[in-house]
């Protein structure tokens, strides 16, 4: 995988030093030679706009704009650079409210704190290699929510390129 890593360019927005630190580590420990630091979802926006990006990493809370806001800026912003950027959310609250605010933001994937290298390169191999399909619906635009299949699904197929749906 560090051949693959050591040609993507990360943008890691954190207010916390000491988080971009052990985060920035962790990718240059595994071959990661591009990474862009933020301090606020504001400045990661500034450096999208300046940098072209792979992969972002941002923190769940920050001021004045937190990572939620972030994503939702990046996906519907009419001037994002990339609505598609994969985004990478650390958090220290894994209430399940909040999982479900960071995904339906359309965050990509999750890393709850404390971060350690195997939970943050799993989610980066997910981004990489086993990317989701990009949703848009009426309210919403991210990547596919859906992480399986329910073989207990009772209910009318819920899209119509779902096995066995009907197109009216």
């Amino acid at each position: 995988m560090s051949a693959v890593l050591d040609k993507l360019r990360f943008l890691l927005v954190d207010d916390n030093h000491h988080m971009r630190a052990i985060v920035s580590t962790i990718l240059k420990g595994v071959g990661v030679r591009h990474v862009h630091e933020a301090i606020d979802g504001a400045e990661g926006l500034q450096i999208l706009k300046d940098r072209q990006i792979d992969i972002a990493i941002v923190d769940f809370k920050m001021s004045p704009l937190d990572g939620v806001q972030f994503t939702q800026l990046v996906r519907n912003s009419p001037d994002s650079t990339d609505p598609f950027l994969p985004i990478i959310m650390l958090t220290g609250f894994a209430e399940r409210h909040r999982v479900f605010e960071a995904r339906d933001a359309g965050v990509t994937e999750i890393v709850v704190k404390p971060v350690t290298a195997r939970s943050l390169l799993d989610r980066i191999d997910m981004v990489i290699f086993k990317p989701r399909p990009f949703i848009r619906s009426g309210d919403y635009f991210g990547p596919c929510r859906r992480r399986r299949q329910d073989p207990h699904h009772g209910g009318p197929f819920r899209r119509a390129t779902d096995k066995g749906a009907i197109e009216l």
